[in-house]
Parts: structure tokens; sequence; C-alpha cells
């Protein structure tokens, strides 16, 4: 299974109309050939799939990119809580190529969070 490292940044908002840097993700995920997360390859090795989320100069977060049972995508932080986890929205469904855009669900908000794909590149 061949990982990627898909670095999102924040795009431009009403607070950030220029886009922060500063706030984003880095996936490590199984793409496949178009670019979609890969769930095949994922059930083969879950937890090779991790998530680290960087905020302004907070303490990143730590989590795993988890297929949910339902369906979708999620990044879950702790394990035993649902209260903390983030939903990708329509994950299933986004090309994650560079300059492409995705949103996700913050924990703790309702409001949807958008990130472009900064860049894409094959885990070392």
């Amino acid at each position: 299974m061949t990982l990627y490292h898909i670095h999102l940044t924040m795009a431009r908002n009403k607070d950030f109309p220029e886009g922060n840097q500063h706030r984003g993700y880095d996936i490590h995920a199984p793409l496949d050939a178009d670019g979609h997360l890969d769930q095949a390859a994922w059930e083969k090795s879950p937890s090779s799939a991790t998530v680290t989320r960087f905020w302004d100069g907070e303490r990143s977060e730590l989590g795993y990119l988890v297929h949910h049972p339902k369906g979708g995508w999620i990044i879950d932080y702790e394990p035993d809580r649902d209260d903390d986890d983030e939903t990708g929205f329509r994950f299933s469904n986004h090309v994650f190529k560079p300059g492409e855009y995705v949103s996700i669900r913050d924990h703790g908000e309702d409001e949807l969070h958008t990130f472009v794909v900064a860049s894409v590149e094959e885990a070392k």
C-alpha cells in the first residue's frame, strides 16, 4: 500500500481573506489512481492513516483518518470518545490533488471550514 502525505491549509474566508497557512492538516492516507481516498487499501492497514491538525501555534492534535461504518470519513483523535471527532465533508467524493478544496467540520462546532490541498506527495 502506498501512503500519500496530503497537506491542507485553510482557504480564504471572511476571517482570513488570504487564507491561513498556519491552520490545517497533514494527512497520511492511501489514494487511488484518481486521487480519491482508497477505502480498500485503508482497510488493510487502518492505523497507517494518520492526521496531524495544526492550528496557529496551538498544540498539534494527532489522530487517525477513519472510514465510519455508516459511510464517510472522520478524523478520530481519541477512539473511546465521539465528541472530539471531526467530519470530512463528502471526503469519499473529493479528489485530493493540489489546488482542490475540501471541507472539515471542526469538533465542537457546526461550522464547516474549507481547506485547499496545498500538496500531495508520496509519503517517505
